[in-house]
């Protein structure tokens, strides 16, 4: 089973909001909506650039060592410069020994090699302030001082986190996991332009510019990331020693004893949870899950009709990374429909629809089934709340 990018619908959802915008696009989505502040220029520059690798292509911490591959680099030639075991190299980061790598991907290392010269890169406590003082004095009067050959000054520097993917994460959630940029995360690991990520790949997440308060990761706070279909950890309840705030309320005004009976027959319907048809017919395969799957998949016969859950407007209509067709649809009460992993699209952007209206197909090649999300404005909700058979 395919599990499919959780991020593109998002970013196909709000494309019909910031098709006018002038500025670059925020990859992380961490700008300001309305008069919410933006955190985007802040992600943008909080992390400082990767260490240079030595010849090898080797970055060693006192904790673990990476290797950087060059272009052209397989798997078992980069093992071969750096002198470790291809198999085990390979084994260890879930890759096949002749598998290319990109020029600037990060390579886990399950044994240490031999270390650069000057050693692994020391936290700013290790200095040693000898050494830079002598190197110091050398250069500034060369022609006065008698000197010798002095071992090279240790590279000092925080040590980075080192992050192993889990089924279903993406370099977009695991940057807002770290809180770093999706830019800077791909260029300390040298990803590629569509961002991917693969299953027990290592990842080093980008260290804060000095100065920067950023408070450490705990792993214990990380997202428990579940097999599909075995639901989400519940959340822990309010407690005695950290209650709820006291909600006061104060009417503006007088409550109005008697109202007159509304006319339901003239008034819109409010958007209201099982109001929604299945777009597809068949059986969930992956449950929503906030923050790491913001819709749900449904299992369907290649070439299933898919359907409109409500009536509405189509929105948008736009590809994912691979070029796979998304469709967005506008109901009332400011929610938003997406469809993707379809094909043989019958509706066109601009075109009202009605609910059970045919506006796609599955595809045919690839996984067969439906990624569908509700989106309650910018916020997905539980798809789940909203559908009733028929």
């Amino acid at each position: 089973m395919r599990y499919f990018p959780r991020s593109a619908p998002l970013v196909a959802g709000m494309a019909v909001f910031l098709a006018g915008c002038d500025k670059p696009l925020d990859l992380d989505l961490r700008g300001a909506f309305g008069n919410a502040p933006s955190t985007a220029e802040a992600a943008r520059n909080a992390t400082q650039a990767r260490p240079e690798p030595d010849s090898r292509g080797i970055i060693s911490y006192p904790g673990y060592q990476v290797a950087v591959a060059q272009r052209g680099d397989t798997v078992a030639t980069l093992a071969t410069r750096i002198g470790a075991n291809p198999q085990e190299l390979a084994r260890f980061n879930g890759i096949q020994t002749g598998d290319p790598l990109r020029p600037g991907e990060v390579i886990a290392l399950p044994g240490r090699v031999a270390e650069p010269t000057g050693g692994p890169i020391q936290p700013p406590s290790g200095v040693d302030i000898s050494t830079l003082a002598n190197g110091a004095i050398a250069r500034a009067d060369a022609q006065k001082v008698q000197t010798s050959a002095l071992d090279p000054a240790p590279r000092v520097g925080v040590e980075p986190v080192r992050h192993q993917v889990a089924r279903g994460e993406t370099a977009f959630t695991i940057a807002r996991l770290y809180d770093v940029s999706i830019r800077s995360l791909a260029d300390w690991n040298g990803l590629g332009p569509d961002f991917a990520v693969r299953e027990g790949q290592f990842l080093l997440i980008p260290v804060a510019l000095p100065g920067e308060d950023t408070a450490p990761f705990d792993a214990s706070e990380a997202a428990v990331v579940t097999p599909p279909g075995a639901g989400s950890p519940t959340p822990t309840p309010p407690s005695a020693a950290k209650p709820l705030p006291d909600e006061v309320t104060v009417p503006k005004a007088t409550p109005v004893k008697t109202t007159a009976a509304p006319d339901l027959g003239k008034t819109e319907s409010a958007a209201k949870p099982g109001r929604m048809a299945f777009p597809v017919q068949g059986d969930i395969v992956r449950e929503y899950a906030k923050g790491r799957n913001d819709g749900i998949d449904i299992s369907a016969t290649p070439g299933a009709t898919v359907k409109a859950a409500d009536d509405g407007l189509v929105a948008a209509i736009t590809e994912d990374s691979n070029g796979i067709p998304i469709i967005v649809v506008k109901h009332s009460g400011n929610l938003l429909t997406v469809y993707s992993n379809v094909g043989g699209l019958a509706v066109a952007k601009g075109d009202n629809v009605k609910r059970g209206q045919k506006i796609a197909e599955i595809r045919r090649e690839g996984s067969a089934a439906l990624h569908f999300e509700v989106r309650d404005g910018f916020d997905s909700v539980d798809p789940m709340s909203y559908l009733v058979p028929g």
